[in-house]
């Protein structure tokens, strides 16, 4: 009786009178490069903390929106970039005491998963390099929103990540004693993400 039952099933599927709904294949997004932002807040001898931001960023991944699951993807931020207001300052970040731009003009982040815990929020997974030293880290995400951008009319998905590293872990450990540095950097990580035909 199942059997004559899935046959009958089989065949309402191959003479299209029941629709077997398709999932989605993967797709490709490409970062928006001038709507893309990496961010940082540092702690400056429990004063106050530093804001500042990476001015170049680019990268693409993989995402099945059906099943939620990130295949892939990479960031990469120019480290020379940063920029917190202040000339000086900045000049300090990009030599040896802290991002060594020179030995290391690349700051890579390749997404390994995406762990959904809503319809909008979840946990991106990955590994940072930083200084050459790559660690895992986790962001928490959400993603904002999807469809037909009103300029332009491109697919775009965009979201939201914040996380925290320690930067000792990174081999960056110039002034941290009496925590006039902070070891403790916040991340603060917002993307716009346009979908790329292949």
């Amino acid at each position: 009786m199942l059997r004559n039952a899935l046959r009958s099933m089989a065949l309402l599927v191959v003479t299209g009178l029941v629709t077997v709904p398709a999932q989605a294949e993967p797709q490709r997004f490409a970062l928006d490069e001038s709507h893309v932002s990496v961010g940082f807040l540092i702690g400056h001898a429990r004063f106050a903390d530093v804001l500042g931001q990476f001015t170049a960023v680019s990268g693409q991944f993989r995402y099945n929106p059906d099943t939620q699951t990130l295949l892939s993807g990479r960031v990469e931020v120019a480290a020379d970039s940063v920029f917190t207001g202040h000339e000086e300052r900045d000049g300090h970040v990009r030599d040896g005491d802290f991002l060594a731009v020179d030995e290391h003009p690349v700051i890579v982040f390749e997404a390994s998963g995406y762990a959904p815990t809503g319809e909008r929020e979840g946990t991106l997974r990955g590994d940072l390099t930083l200084l050459g030293v790559t660690r895992p880290i986790e962001l928490d995400l959400t993603l904002n929103r999807r469809g037909d951008h009103p300029i332009g009319g491109a697919d775009t998905l965009g979201g939201s990540a914040r996380g925290v590293i320690q930067r000792s872990e990174f081999g960056m450990d110039y002034a941290l004693e009496g925590d006039l540095v902070g070891d403790r950097v916040e991340l603060i990580i917002e993307f716009e993400a346009i979908r790329q035909d292949d």
